[in-house]
């Protein structure tokens, strides 16, 4: 069985949207895809870098066409940015493109896994766990449209967590060519 079309990743920072579809699309034999590392690479800055020098409704934009053109492209795993499927355009293009997959984690998991990185903009804040648990209560309606969701649980490995997305997969006969 091979995909018909992409799998998109969505969720929160730290929710696990870049490892888990990593190792989802090597158990599916398919190319992953990360839209912010393509971002990075057509831009040849940081996301920080593009945040500071032009603005987060600039970098949406090239999200939405960097989106676009890989939703064009051979069904893939495409991991997208925490706010990426905040944009109802770019929710149009994943549904009408590819199926929409949820990492679905408390903000608990999240701030465990985010405290210490340095690359998260949106988290450059005096109080950067508030700012976390703000933007989750903004999200998390609207990652709720998403077509499927799967919970992460803090002692799941990622290997387990792609295999739980997996799971959810096979409940979508349009997901699958054969």
């Amino acid at each position: 069985m091979g995909l018909k079309k992409s799998v998109v990743m969505v969720g929160m920072m730290g929710s696990g949207k870049t490892a888990v579809g990593t190792q989802l699309a090597r158990l599916l034999s398919v190319p992953f895809i990360d839209s912010d590392d393509a971002i990075v690479s057509a831009a040849n800055r940081s996301i920080a870098e593009i945040f500071e020098r032009d603005g987060e409704p600039f970098f949406r934009e090239k999200e939405t066409q960097v989106i676009t053109r890989l939703l064009e492209g051979p069904a893939c795993i495409l991991s997208t940015g925490g706010g990426a499927f905040m944009s109802a355009v770019n929710r149009d293009l994943i549904a009408a493109k590819g199926v929409s997959v949820w990492l679905r984690a408390d903000v608990e998991l999240l701030w465990q896994r985010v405290r210490h990185k340095t690359t998260r903009p949106l988290l450059r804040t005096a109080n950067p766990r508030a700012t976390l648990k703000e933007i989750y209560d903004v999200r998390v309606p609207v990652y709720a449209l998403a077509d499927l969701a799967v919970d992460a649980e803090v002692d799941l490995s990622i290997d387990a967590m792609a295999r739980r997305v997996k799971e959810a997969l096979l409940t979508r006969a349009d997901v699958w060519e054969g």
